[in-house]
């Protein structure tokens, strides 16, 4: 059965954009090799860091949503754990959520209250 994950990484800030680029497929295939589907990915741009990593104060942070097994992300992390492009990463698994789930209607809110009272 396949599970809902994402996964956010930083990549060094004194990247330029086609390396960057070049990380981004790396990764995503790499996912898709592992069986990987419903690949989103996102390249938030360079944002400052909360705190330095390596001496870096900035990084790319680019985030991927996808549906795997679990076997299919050890060999993604290990490649980013050995990378010296990616200064770090993480991978958390996700609920399912719908869209109905994520915005309840007011009506709805409001019938929920008055039965409980």
């Amino acid at each position: 059965m396949a599970t809902y994950y994402e996964t956010m990484y930083i990549l060094r800030p004194d990247l330029i954009d086609e390396q960057v680029e070049q990380n981004i497929s790396k990764y995503e295939n790499l996912l898709k090799e592992n069986g990987a589907e419903n690949l989103q990915i996102q390249n938030r741009g360079k944002r400052r860091l909360a705190y330095e990593i390596n001496k870096h104060r900035d990084g790319v942070y680019v985030q991927m949503n996808y549906t795997a097994n679990g076997d299919a992300i050890a060999p993604m992390e290990r490649a980013m754990r050995l990378s010296e492009e990616v200064i770090r990463y993480l991978t958390i698994k996700q609920k399912q959520q719908t869209v109905e789930q994520e915005t309840p209607t007011e009506e709805v809110s409001i019938a929920a209250i008055a039965q409980e009272r």
